[in-house]
């Protein structure tokens, strides 16, 4: 079982929502909107998928992480590399 499935459902409907914003992104590039109509719509979609990001990001540390180094070993090193680069991953983005 992975560390956010107990939002899973939650998880799921912003992503749709999200989903749809892109949409919504796309028919207004057809449409010819206002550049900065787009733009603030961009950013927007991009607020609500760093959302997901650092909500999954504070599921797998609470988790997934907090589990590995709770056995220790191996494993645990394990993932806090990959919680690390995930985490330059998001600052980059």
């Amino acid at each position: 079982m992975r560390g956010y499935s107990a939002g899973k459902d939650d998880y799921l409907a912003r992503l749709r929502r999200v989903e749809g914003q892109v949409r919504g992104l796309q028919r207004m590039v057809e449409n010819d909107e206002y550049c900065i109509d787009v733009l603030t719509q961009i950013a927007a979609a991009t607020k609500a998928l760093q959302a997901v990001s650092l909500g999954l990001l504070d599921q797998h540390l609470g988790h997934c992480v907090a589990d590995a180094l709770a056995r220790g070993g191996d494993g645990a090193e394990e993932k806090v590399r990959e919680a690390s680069e995930a985490i330059a991953r998001l600052v980059r983005s």
